[in-house]
Protein backbone atom coordinates (compact mmCIF):
# COMPACT_ATOMS: atom_id res chain seq x y z
CA UNK A 1 0.00 0.00 0.00
CA UNK A 2 1.61 3.65 -1.06
CA UNK A 3 1.64 6.44 0.62
CA UNK A 4 -1.06 8.08 -1.73
CA UNK A 5 -3.22 4.92 -0.72
CA UNK A 6 -2.70 5.74 3.21
CA UNK A 7 -3.92 9.29 2.62
CA UNK A 8 -6.93 8.61 0.05
CA UNK A 9 -9.94 8.26 2.82
CA UNK A 10 -8.98 11.82 4.37
CA UNK A 11 -9.17 13.42 1.07
CA UNK A 12 -12.33 11.31 -0.37
CA UNK A 13 -13.46 12.90 3.33
CA UNK A 14 -12.66 16.22 2.55
CA UNK A 15 -13.79 16.30 -0.71
CA UNK A 16 -17.35 14.97 0.43
CA UNK A 17 -17.26 17.66 3.05
CA UNK A 18 -16.34 20.65 0.56
CA UNK A 19 -19.53 19.09 -1.97
CA UNK A 20 -21.74 18.88 1.47
CA UNK A 21 -20.61 22.86 1.91
CA UNK A 22 -21.56 23.96 -1.12
CA UNK A 23 -25.02 25.98 -1.21
CA UNK A 24 -25.21 26.09 2.36
CA UNK A 25 -25.27 30.10 2.15
CA UNK A 26 -26.54 31.91 5.49
CA UNK A 27 -30.24 32.26 3.65
CA UNK A 28 -31.10 28.18 3.82
CA UNK A 29 -29.64 27.92 6.83
CA UNK A 30 -31.78 27.38 10.12
CA UNK A 31 -31.03 30.24 12.61
CA UNK A 32 -31.57 27.95 15.54
CA UNK A 33 -31.11 24.82 15.85
CA UNK A 34 -31.96 21.67 18.74
CA UNK A 35 -29.92 19.06 19.49
CA UNK A 36 -30.95 16.55 21.42
CA UNK A 37 -27.30 14.76 22.46
CA UNK A 38 -28.29 10.80 23.01
CA UNK A 39 -26.01 7.92 22.46
CA UNK A 40 -23.23 8.32 25.25
CA UNK A 41 -24.16 5.31 27.46
CA UNK A 42 -24.88 3.02 24.44
CA UNK A 43 -21.45 4.22 23.23
CA UNK A 44 -19.84 3.26 26.45
CA UNK A 45 -21.51 -0.22 26.50
CA UNK A 46 -20.31 -0.44 22.87
CA UNK A 47 -16.78 -0.08 23.84
CA UNK A 48 -17.27 -2.51 27.22
CA UNK A 49 -16.23 0.57 29.74
CA UNK A 50 -16.95 0.11 33.11
CA UNK A 51 -19.54 2.66 33.58
CA UNK A 52 -21.79 5.18 31.36
CA UNK A 53 -19.75 7.69 32.68
CA UNK A 54 -17.16 7.27 29.88
CA UNK A 55 -19.66 7.82 27.58
CA UNK A 56 -20.95 10.89 29.38
CA UNK A 57 -17.15 12.35 28.79
CA UNK A 58 -16.91 11.65 25.09
CA UNK A 59 -20.09 13.49 24.53
CA UNK A 60 -18.72 16.17 26.58
CA UNK A 61 -15.91 16.68 24.61
CA UNK A 62 -17.82 16.41 21.14
CA UNK A 63 -20.18 19.42 22.46
CA UNK A 64 -17.29 22.24 21.99
CA UNK A 65 -16.42 20.80 18.58
CA UNK A 66 -19.62 20.39 17.62
CA UNK A 67 -20.53 24.64 18.32
CA UNK A 68 -17.64 25.32 16.76
CA UNK A 69 -19.33 23.72 13.46
CA UNK A 70 -22.40 25.57 14.24
CA UNK A 71 -20.43 29.04 14.75
CA UNK A 72 -18.07 28.75 11.12
CA UNK A 73 -21.45 28.04 9.40
CA UNK A 74 -22.85 31.35 11.07
CA UNK A 75 -25.70 29.72 12.62
CA UNK A 76 -26.77 31.99 15.85
CA UNK A 77 -28.39 29.57 18.76
CA UNK A 78 -28.05 26.18 19.55
CA UNK A 79 -30.53 24.35 22.65
CA UNK A 80 -28.36 21.12 23.70
CA UNK A 81 -30.55 18.85 25.20
CA UNK A 82 -28.17 17.53 27.95
CA UNK A 83 -30.23 16.36 31.35
CA UNK A 84 -34.42 15.99 31.06
CA UNK A 85 -36.38 15.95 34.57
CA UNK A 86 -37.21 12.69 33.96
CA UNK A 87 -32.92 11.81 33.94
CA UNK A 88 -32.96 13.39 37.44
CA UNK A 89 -35.39 10.93 38.67
CA UNK A 90 -34.52 7.81 36.70
CA UNK A 91 -30.68 7.20 36.88
CA UNK A 92 -28.86 5.93 39.58
CA UNK A 93 -27.59 8.49 42.22
CA UNK A 94 -24.33 7.71 41.14
CA UNK A 95 -24.15 8.19 37.00
CA UNK A 96 -26.11 11.63 37.72
CA UNK A 97 -23.94 12.83 40.05
CA UNK A 98 -20.90 11.75 37.94
CA UNK A 99 -23.66 13.90 35.40
CA UNK A 100 -23.47 16.70 37.45
CA UNK A 101 -19.88 17.09 37.75
CA UNK A 102 -19.40 16.28 33.81
CA UNK A 103 -21.89 19.10 32.75
CA UNK A 104 -20.60 21.84 35.12
CA UNK A 105 -17.06 20.99 33.64
CA UNK A 106 -18.58 21.55 30.24
CA UNK A 107 -20.67 24.90 31.20
CA UNK A 108 -17.16 25.99 31.97
CA UNK A 109 -15.46 25.20 29.30
CA UNK A 110 -18.13 26.80 26.84
CA UNK A 111 -17.71 30.43 28.81
CA UNK A 112 -14.22 30.57 27.50
CA UNK A 113 -15.29 30.30 23.85
CA UNK A 114 -14.66 33.88 22.65
CA UNK A 115 -18.23 35.85 22.35
CA UNK A 116 -20.55 32.76 22.88
CA UNK A 117 -23.09 33.28 25.62
CA UNK A 118 -24.50 30.75 27.76
CA UNK A 119 -27.90 30.46 29.08
CA UNK A 120 -29.35 28.12 31.24
CA UNK A 121 -32.99 26.68 30.35
CA UNK A 122 -34.83 24.47 32.93
CA UNK A 123 -35.58 24.12 36.19
CA UNK A 124 -33.34 24.30 38.79
CA UNK A 125 -35.39 22.21 40.99
CA UNK A 126 -33.44 18.49 41.67
CA UNK A 127 -30.25 20.03 40.92
CA UNK A 128 -27.02 20.73 43.20
CA UNK A 129 -26.24 23.70 44.42
CA UNK A 130 -22.47 23.23 43.28
CA UNK A 131 -23.59 22.83 39.80
CA UNK A 132 -26.12 25.61 39.62
CA UNK A 133 -23.26 27.63 41.06
CA UNK A 134 -20.78 26.82 37.65
CA UNK A 135 -24.07 27.43 35.48
CA UNK A 136 -24.80 30.76 36.73
CA UNK A 137 -21.34 31.48 36.82
CA UNK A 138 -20.73 30.96 32.99
CA UNK A 139 -24.11 32.78 32.31
CA UNK A 140 -22.81 35.96 34.39
CA UNK A 141 -19.60 35.67 32.43
CA UNK A 142 -20.95 35.70 29.11
CA UNK A 143 -24.39 37.52 29.78
CA UNK A 144 -22.82 40.51 27.31
CA UNK A 145 -21.37 38.24 24.47
CA UNK A 146 -22.98 38.70 21.41
CA UNK A 147 -21.78 35.74 19.40
CA UNK A 148 -23.53 32.10 19.02
CA UNK A 149 -25.71 31.74 21.91
CA UNK A 150 -25.78 28.33 23.49
CA UNK A 151 -29.14 27.46 25.46
CA UNK A 152 -28.28 24.16 28.24
CA UNK A 153 -30.79 22.15 28.83
CA UNK A 154 -30.66 21.17 31.84
CA UNK A 155 -33.19 19.88 34.04
CA UNK A 156 -35.60 20.21 31.14
CA UNK A 157 -38.50 18.44 30.68
CA UNK A 158 -40.99 20.18 28.12
CA UNK A 159 -44.29 19.15 30.07
CA UNK A 160 -43.14 20.80 33.05
CA UNK A 161 -41.90 24.18 31.56
CA UNK A 162 -45.19 24.55 30.14
CA UNK A 163 -47.31 23.51 33.28
CA UNK A 164 -45.23 26.21 35.03
CA UNK A 165 -45.58 28.57 32.14
CA UNK A 166 -48.90 28.72 32.90
CA UNK A 167 -49.01 28.38 36.66
CA UNK A 168 -46.75 31.67 36.39
CA UNK A 169 -49.38 33.34 34.30
CA UNK A 170 -51.88 33.01 36.41
CA UNK A 171 -49.32 33.98 39.54
CA UNK A 172 -48.71 37.35 37.59
CA UNK A 173 -52.20 37.59 36.74
CA UNK A 174 -53.41 37.62 40.58
CA UNK A 175 -51.02 39.65 41.09
CA UNK A 176 -51.99 42.66 39.29
CA UNK A 177 -55.66 42.20 40.76
CA UNK A 178 -56.93 40.04 37.99
CA UNK A 179 -59.65 37.71 38.11
CA UNK A 180 -59.30 34.08 37.06
CA UNK A 181 -62.78 34.18 35.01
CA UNK A 182 -60.73 37.41 33.30
CA UNK A 183 -57.68 35.30 32.25
CA UNK A 184 -59.51 33.26 29.64
CA UNK A 185 -59.55 36.23 27.30
CA UNK A 186 -55.63 37.16 27.98
CA UNK A 187 -54.38 33.67 27.56
CA UNK A 188 -52.54 33.66 23.96
CA UNK A 189 -50.06 31.35 23.01
CA UNK A 190 -48.03 34.42 22.59
CA UNK A 191 -48.29 35.14 26.48
CA UNK A 192 -47.51 31.22 26.87
CA UNK A 193 -44.27 31.66 25.11
CA UNK A 194 -43.09 34.58 27.04
CA UNK A 195 -43.05 32.71 29.92
CA UNK A 196 -41.79 29.72 28.83
CA UNK A 197 -37.56 28.82 30.04
CA UNK A 198 -36.93 29.94 26.38
CA UNK A 199 -39.14 33.07 26.77
CA UNK A 200 -38.00 35.96 23.88
CA UNK A 201 -36.29 33.35 22.11
CA UNK A 202 -36.69 32.38 18.51
CA UNK A 203 -38.21 28.90 18.21
CA UNK A 204 -35.81 25.91 16.74
CA UNK A 205 -35.91 25.81 13.01
CA UNK A 206 -34.40 22.48 13.01
CA UNK A 207 -34.06 19.71 15.52
CA UNK A 208 -31.64 16.83 15.71
CA UNK A 209 -30.98 13.85 17.65
CA UNK A 210 -28.57 11.61 17.74
CA UNK A 211 -28.45 7.37 17.84
CA UNK A 212 -31.47 6.47 15.69
CA UNK A 213 -34.25 6.86 18.14
CA UNK A 214 -36.81 8.74 16.39
CA UNK A 215 -38.94 10.64 19.28
CA UNK A 216 -38.52 14.32 21.20
CA UNK A 217 -38.51 12.72 24.26
CA UNK A 218 -40.39 15.83 26.24
CA UNK A 219 -37.66 17.83 24.94
CA UNK A 220 -39.47 21.60 23.32
CA UNK A 221 -42.61 20.60 22.84
CA UNK A 222 -44.17 24.02 22.10
CA UNK A 223 -41.21 25.67 20.80
CA UNK A 224 -40.78 22.79 17.95
CA UNK A 225 -44.69 23.18 16.70
CA UNK A 226 -43.09 23.91 12.81
CA UNK A 227 -39.67 22.93 13.36
CA UNK A 228 -38.66 20.25 10.49
CA UNK A 229 -36.39 16.93 12.98
CA UNK A 230 -33.61 14.95 11.05
CA UNK A 231 -32.58 12.05 12.83
CA UNK A 232 -29.08 10.76 12.73
CA UNK A 233 -27.61 6.77 13.41
CA UNK A 234 -24.63 7.83 14.76
CA UNK A 235 -24.17 7.86 18.51
CA UNK A 236 -23.59 11.99 19.65
CA UNK A 237 -19.69 10.84 20.57
CA UNK A 238 -19.22 9.75 17.14
CA UNK A 239 -21.21 12.48 15.32
CA UNK A 240 -18.96 13.54 12.04
CA UNK A 241 -18.84 16.98 10.65
CA UNK A 242 -20.04 15.25 7.66
CA UNK A 243 -23.21 14.01 9.40
CA UNK A 244 -24.39 17.54 10.22
CA UNK A 245 -23.79 18.58 7.07
CA UNK A 246 -25.83 16.11 5.65
CA UNK A 247 -28.97 17.34 7.96
CA UNK A 248 -27.96 20.90 7.02
CA UNK A 249 -28.94 20.05 3.40
CA UNK A 250 -31.58 17.73 3.93
CA UNK A 251 -32.79 21.55 6.11
CA UNK A 252 -32.31 23.33 2.70
CA UNK A 253 -33.92 21.43 0.65
CA UNK A 254 -36.92 21.05 2.44
CA UNK A 255 -39.76 23.33 1.49
CA UNK A 256 -41.14 24.60 5.15
CA UNK A 257 -44.99 24.57 5.62
CA UNK A 258 -46.59 26.28 8.69
CA UNK A 259 -49.86 24.38 9.56
CA UNK A 260 -50.20 22.23 7.09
Amino acid sequence: MTTDDLRAPGLLYRLYEKRLRRGLTPDVLPHHIGMIVDGNRRWARERLMESESHGHRAGARKVPEFLVWCDQLGIGMVTLYLLSTDNITGRPSKELDQLFDIIGDLAERLATYPNWKIMHVGTDEGLPAGLLKRITAAEKSTAKNSGLHVNLAIGYGGRAEITNAVRSIISEHQSEGGKLHDLAEKLTPELISNHLYTGGLPDPDLVIRTSGEQRLSDFMLWQSAHSEFYFVEALYPDLRQVDFLRALRDYAQRERRYGG
